[in-house]
């Protein structure tokens, strides 16, 4: 809708696409000193927190236009070109942070884990939690525009559900937070009662 000259709406694409690469070359870089510096638990929840507050911004954008109509004229803007700005933001950040973050702290996860357990526990994620959520997701979608007619109209029931899956999201990652640190704590406590018996 806000681009319907599809050579605006190729520009747009394209801009988007190196915004994308650019970000998540930035991200890969910082992410190194946001695990030295702040720990697994604040490196997992980068990516629900990107997701949530831009989730937010552009779901209030996309429900509320009249809303921010005076924000949108201060910025020689319309509310869509900004519901448009908020979601390729959403993409770029949740994509950026998914790869340079969510990623590595995903695989961190096994470090503590026996071989067992790290090959049932990697099967699970990638052979079904992986096609499961893009399926699920696609499914949710589907169902939801079959229900109420559009995508427009099922707007306001995705931004519960985003509001659902990114609470659970923030509840699981500090669970697991805490039993990766206490495994590691063991594991590390287990390697020095091994140096100090060879020793």
């Amino acid at each position: 809708t806000a681009f319907p000259n599809p050579n605006d709406y190729s520009a747009f694409m394209g801009n988007f696409s190196s915004a994308t690469g650019t970000v998540t070359l930035v991200m890969m870089l910082l992410g190194r000193s946001i695990f030295r510096k702040f720990g697994w638990r604040t490196a997992a929840l980068v990516t629900p927190t990107m997701i949530g507050v831009t989730g937010l911004m552009f779901f209030s954008l996309t429900l509320f236009p009249a809303f921010f109509t005076p924000i949108a004229g201060a910025l020689s803007m319309t509310p869509l070109m900004l519901a448009v700005f908020a979601g390729a933001a959403q993409n770029i950040l949740s994509k950026s942070s998914k790869y340079s973050l969510f990623d590595p702290c995903k695989e961190m996860a096994y470090i503590p884990l026996d071989e067992e357990s790290k090959t049932k526990g990697k099967a699970a994620v990638e052979v079904i939690g992986n096609p499961l959520g893009k399926s699920g997701g696609s499914f949710i979608q589907q169902v939801l525009i079959f229900s109420v007619g559009s995508l427009s109209a099922a707007t306001p029931y995705l931004a519960v559900i985003l509001g659902v899956l990114v609470f659970s999201w923030f509840k699981s990652a500090n669970q697991l937070a805490g039993q990766f640190n206490n495994a590691m704590a063991e594991s590390e406590a287990e390697a020095e009662a091994a140096a100090k018996a060879a020793a």
